[in-house]
């Protein structure tokens, strides 16, 4: 359902990162108040974010208590994962390790963060998570990665449906490719030669519109014109 951003409390979970910082930004500009769970605070944007809570996503425990911190003083009405990791390479190449921390992070995290955000988000909330184009276009020599987006597609698509009678917008975003850094910084593997892509602000601006439309679904094609 369509809503106002105005005095709305919504939690940006990575908001230190190139998208979760724009998304961060759009949000405060729509009149929401933004808080922030990430893992270090001097690289928030104090011009968009009021108040922070310290997890790392991975520790079910420290997460729960960082939606617990930031909601003591103000209900949630919403919240956006921008969280991820990257791995490249062949099948041959993937070890256990990777293969671990690409499900930790990109899929139970997500499902963690919705099951310990939902019983917080008011009625006619809203949940965003960002899996990418890969969850449902999956690309060769990123088996793992695409498998990891997968599996977090999968969960928001089945807690949407759960969450209906609450008026609880699970929204799933698939942005392609965007530029913001993470393929320099993959955990695994180096990432082959890729068009150029969308900017960050470019998504995240098309993330807070479909949030203020209340789009329930972002596939790629959402963002063919941005």
């Amino acid at each position: 359902m369509a809503r106002e951003l105005g005095g709305k409390h919504v939690v940006v979970v990575g908001a230190t990162g190139a998208l979760g910082a724009r998304i961060a930004a759009h949000l405060a500009a729509g009149g929401a108040r933004v808080s922030a769970i990430v893992r270090d605070h001097t690289r928030l944007d104090g011009a968009s974010v009021f108040q922070y809570a310290l997890a790392d996503v991975t520790d079910s425990g420290a997460l729960r208590l960082a939606f617990a911190s930031v909601a003591i003083a103000v209900p949630i009405d919403g919240v956006v994962n921008a969280t991820g990791v990257v791995a490249f390479g062949g099948i041959g190449e993937l070890d256990d390790a990777t293969l671990a921390k690409l499900f930790a992070v990109n899929a139970t995290a997500p499902i963690v963060m919705l099951r310990e955000s939902a019983t917080l988000i008011a009625d006619g909330g809203f949940f965003v998570n960002i899996s990418g184009v890969v969850a449902t276009q999956p690309v060769a020599g990123m088996a793992a990665y695409s498998a990891s987006k997968a599996a977090a597609w999968a969960a928001m698509s089945a807690v949407a449906r759960e969450l209906r009678r609450r008026q609880i917008d699970v929204i799933d975003a698939r942005p392609p490719h965007t530029e913001t850094g993470l393929a320099s910084r993959a955990i695994a593997g180096v990432a082959p030669k890729m068009p150029v892509g969308l900017t960050p602000d470019v998504v995240a601006a098309r993330i807070v519109a479909a949030i203020v439309a209340g789009e329930r679904d972002l596939p790629v094609e959402a963002f063919a014109t941005q």
